[in-house]
């Protein structure tokens, strides 16, 4: 009984939105007053307000899984000159004290989730003491990692402990010509966010990487440059395995020493990274873009783009490690054959077969080239790798290398572009079909950006004083995506 209403009669078959009454069964509809008015407007404002709240906790979610990546090469004093060729800036305490506390404000003020230093003066307490009182009172773990051999520089690491648990750090010494050195850190995302569309919510586990590669003081160095990173990657495939982890983003930073046209770069393009900064701002891998942006001048006055922060996602197909190792080091071969030796594509065939009487290259031709070259060595290749690089230049296995087989494997070998890659589309729909089982987490790059801004456009500034770097971070948001095939063995 709703006596309290007024009644009036309701077209058939219309259900009461008040009381839920049949207008069919009895011919009326109850007329809300003032009171049942207020009470639908109050509830509709509680819902309203309610879904704003949701909102505001999604989008604060997402800006706490959104992660930032600094890499910086802060030019150690022992390094930097002065006026003078053999005056250093380590000989002058308020000089380097003076200019490292000047990057470091800038490291607070960026608040990056991670920072990836280079050429850190390891072996300066005082120096080392800054870094960790400010940077460890800004809620930062740091960690450290000298070169070997007493060099005086090394890596330091530090991880925010508001977007990322450390699950483990490992070191990785190269025991090689440069003394060069790696850190890896596998961490977790200290915030949880959901997964798919449900209520369980998960914690995005990634690799980190910090390296400085050897700088290539000749031409030849460059395969020692190239085996630092086969190292890196290989060292990241066996703790995978060891640690029977699954997908994951891998994110290698530091200041690689070699530019876009080098073969490092075509190394870990065939392997599936991308380049984050060239990513944000839709450079290609062509001539063209190459020098768009710099991020280093030299001691010889020389400008160009050597930080990089990689990224490879889980839903990447990837060469073997093998293969893109032969591909790289054969485009060193065939640089050095043109650089350096100054000879056609007709004459390095000549060169390479040297006095055979045949129209083929055999293998003591093939290697006496390679120590002409300056590549033999047991700091660049040995006669193991040496071995390999012959089994695959020898397709059909004759025991010789005719000249189809130079042309494809010696001087066009195969290395993929970022055209070339192949990748799954990672769109709206595609992830909805995807099972758990099939996807994971990666990252998309949101932005990244160099300083100064100058460097940005391929110029170098004359008042920049910080180091002869320049720092480069990204900011990341991940991202559910398909997982590639993964054979085993492989990163």
């Amino acid at each position: 009984m709703v006596s309290s209403r007024r009644r009036r009669p309701c077209p058939a078959m219309c259900r009461c939105v008040m009381c839920g009454g049949n207008g069919a069964a009895g011919g009326l509809v109850c007329l809300p007053n003032e009171t049942d008015v207020g009470l639908v407007q109050a509830k509709k404002q509680r819902r309203e307000a309610g879904a704003r709240r949701r909102r505001d906790r999604h989008h604060h979610l997402d800006e706490r899984c959104v992660v930032s990546c600094t890499t910086f090469n802060i030019l150690a004093p022992i390094y930097k000159r002065m006026d003078s060729e053999n005056c250093r800036e380590s000989q002058y305490r308020a000089y380097w004290f003076s200019r490292n506390e000047k990057i470091i404000d800038r490291l607070l003020a960026d608040r990056s989730s991670i920072i990836c230093l280079q050429e850190v003066w390891l072996g300066n307490d005082e120096l080392v003491d800054m870094y960790q009182k400010q940077l460890g009172d800004a809620n930062y773990t740091l960690f450290k990692l000298a070169r070997t051999n007493n060099r005086g520089d090394g890596l330091l690491t530090a991880v925010h402990n508001s977007y990322f648990n450390i699950l483990n750090y490992r070191e990785l010494l190269f025991n090689d010509f440069g003394d060069r050195v790696a850190q890896l850190l596998h961490v977790e995302s200290a915030v949880p966010f959901l997964l798919n569309r449900s209520t369980s919510c998960v914690q995005q586990q990634s690799l980190i990487v910090n390296t400085h590669l050897l700088f290539p003081h000749d031409h030849s160095l460059s395969v020692v440059r190239l085996r630092q990173v086969y190292k890196i990657l290989e060292y990241i495939e066996a703790y995978q395995e060891e640690h029977k982890l699954g997908p994951m983003p891998i994110i290698l930073c530091g200041d690689w020493n070699g530019s876009k046209r080098g073969q490092v770069y075509k190394f870990l393009r065939s392997q599936g990274f991308v380049s984050s900064y060239d990513t944000a701002h839709q450079y290609s891998d062509n001539e063209e873009d190459a020098h768009k942006w710099v991020s280093h001048r030299n001691h010889r006055g020389n400008i160009c783009g050597v930080d990089f922060i990689w990224l490879l996602n889980p839903d990447k197909c990837r060469k073997p490690l093998k293969t893109s190792w032969n591909e790289a080091v054969f485009g060193i071969i065939k640089y050095l054959l043109l650089q350096v030796a100054l000879v056609s594509e007709k004459n390095a065939f000549a060169l390479l077969k040297a006095d055979s009487t045949d129209d083929h290259i055999t293998y003591s031709s093939f290697y006496h080239a390679l120590c002409q070259l300056g590549m033999v060595h047991t700091d660049r290749l040995n006669s193991d790798e040496i071995e390999d690089l012959w089994s695959e230049a020898d397709r059909n296995g004759d025991g010789v290398i005719d000249y189809k087989e130079f042309q494809r494997c010696i001087w066009s070998p195969k290395c993929c572009s970022q055209e070339e890659d192949t990748e799954i589309d990672i769109t709206e729909e595609s992830l909805d079909t995807f099972e758990a089982d099939d996807e994971a987490f990666g990252f998309t790059v949101k932005e990244a950006a160099l300083f100064p801004p100058e460097v940005e456009r391929g110029m170098w500034p004359e008042n920049y004083s910080l180091s002869d770097h320049a720092p480069l971070t990204v900011v990341f948001s991940p991202v559910r995506m398909p997982c590639s095939p993964r054979a085993p063995g492989r990163l």
